[in-house]
């Protein structure tokens, strides 16, 4: 089960002014044909299919650039004039976010590989297409990992990769994914983003209690954090024990910066009682 709307929303808020999140408002396609191979060729193909002449014009001459850019730093530019016409002149995402992972694999640092894996992993759980799914997982995960060879203690990129392998049906089971955040909280405990991490893996596999587990071990640690006080509401109301429930809301009440975020959550709290 996905997490309520009122957490994705103060998720969503906090991190809106991030370049990443900017881009992934831009229209995401969906490849219709039935049976059609989900890779890069492919996904390339169908956007081609969907902009204009005029634009295709432009985007040929860019493309006969790169044939011709044997310079890194002209590859670079072109990348990036690459994905910025596809983000803001086509408006789709799948090719922006490619060219960017490009940019970022032929750059090859830690900051560029991380933003462009972002890119992916952000628009990962809302994808539908499990074979586009994939694809994006895919593509995040080989940027995390060339991420990881130039900072191999970044525990961050490992929880994220780890996200990856939960949620974009890259490995054998989730567990693998899971395993690799455990690593990260076997060396640091107390390490908020990866317990939020395996709170969202239990919440989405309906493992309430144990998302309980690890969403009060992060209240211990920052009461303050609503992301997790909302969502220990919404276990609790998962389990049906609305008491719970009613208490955590009511605690995220004075925490919720907007007032039609507090009379959302004053109506579920009316709702349970």
């Amino acid at each position: 089960m996905a997490v309520s709307g009122l957490a994705l929303l103060y998720f969503l808020y906090d991190f809106a002014k991030t370049d990443a999140d900017i881009k992934r408002t831009i229209k995401k396609e969906a490849i219709n044909d039935q049976g059609l191979v989900y890779n890069t060729d492919s996904i390339l193909a169908n956007a081609k299919s969907k902009i204009s002449d005029q634009q295709a014009l432009r985007l040929n001459e860019l493309e006969h650039s790169i044939s011709r850019g044997d310079v890194k730093e002209q590859q670079l530019k072109i990348y990036h004039q690459l994905s910025h016409f596809w983000a803001d002149s086509a408006r789709i995402f799948e090719p922006y976010a490619w060219y960017e992972a490009q940019a970022a694999r032929l750059e090859n640092s830690e900051k560029t590989l991380i933003f462009a894996a972002r890119l992916f992993l952000g628009d990962l759980r809302q994808e539908a297409d499990p074979r586009k799914k994939k694809w994006k997982a895919e593509q995040a995960k080989d940027l995390y990992e060339r991420s990881l060879n130039i900072n191999p203690s970044n525990d961050s990129a490992k929880v994220e990769l780890g996200i990856c392998n939960i949620y974009g049906g890259i490995a054998e089971t989730p567990m693998e994914g899971i395993q690799k955040i455990k690593a990260v909280l076997d060396r640091d405990s107390t390490n908020i983003y990866a317990l939020m991490a395996l709170a969202d893996a239990s919440m989405f596999s309906g493992q309430y209690d144990k998302a309980i587990e690890r969403l009060k071990k992060i209240n211990d640690l920052e009461p303050a954090n609503l992301d997790a006080v909302l969502k220990l509401a919404d276990a609790y109301t998962s389990l049906g024990r609305k008491k719970e429930a009613i208490e955590w809301y009511t605690k995220s009440l004075s925490l919720l910066k907007r007032a039609d975020w507090r009379q959302e959550v004053q109506k579920r709290i009316n709702e349970l009682k």
